[in-house]
């Protein structure tokens, strides 16, 4: 173990928490189109700091295969939603959360979205395959397919981690990822464009 690491690392992802603007909205996304399910929802009372009183909010939580969760809050009082929505940077390609999911799933999800008529957007990065999408609160949401030669890809960047970091930081700016647009080698799709 590398001096100052954790002995134990974080086991996994427990929840991640976004602000939503109508839970029923955000239900039918997750659970009927996507087919992801609700497995709790709390209906909670807690006093805010930064507000100096109590709010009421409604707390729903999205399961996912390991046990971890999306979740969602969604306020008693609606003006609160733009006070704590998730704001959008102009170039906004770059904030998401992403899921691991297996090829049966992927192409599940792609029929899903495709037959609800909501828009997505696939590429194939080399080192996952992935599909996105938007939430009804405009969150992106990216499914990953990793390739056959997950292992090897990982067992690479893991190596040179460090050092890879170090010369970009340093002002070195040359890509190192040769897959981007290979042969896909997870899903048997051609590679989009960026």
């Amino acid at each position: 173990m590398d001096k100052g690491h954790l002995p134990q690392l974080p086991l996994r992802l427990h929840h991640y928490a976004y602000v939503t603007k109508d839970q029923e909205a955000n239900r039918r996304f997750f659970e009927d189109v996507l087919g992801i399910p609700l497995v709790a929802t709390w209906c909670e009372r807690a006093y805010t700091a930064e507000l100096g009183r109590e709010l009421e909010y409604c707390h729903t939580f999205y399961s996912l295969g390991d046990g971890s969760a999306l979740a969602f809050f969604q306020f008693a009082e609606p003006d609160l939603y733009e006070k704590c929505k998730t704001p959008h940077p102009a170039l906004g390609r770059f904030d998401h959360i992403a899921v691991k999911v297996d090829q049966k799933t992927y192409d599940e999800l792609e029929r899903r979205l495709a037959a609800a008529g909501i828009a997505r957007r696939h590429t194939d990065h080399g080192y996952c395959q992935s599909l996105y999408v938007m939430t009804p609160d405009e969150l992106k949401l990216e499914f990953t397919v990793d390739p056959r030669d997950v292992d090897a890809i990982a067992a690479t960047r893991r190596a040179d981690a460090h050092a890879e970091l170090e010369r970009w930081l340093a002002g070195d700016r040359r890509p190192n990822n040769e897959m981007y647009g290979r042969p896909s080698t997870g899903s048997g799709r051609a590679a989009a464009p960026r």
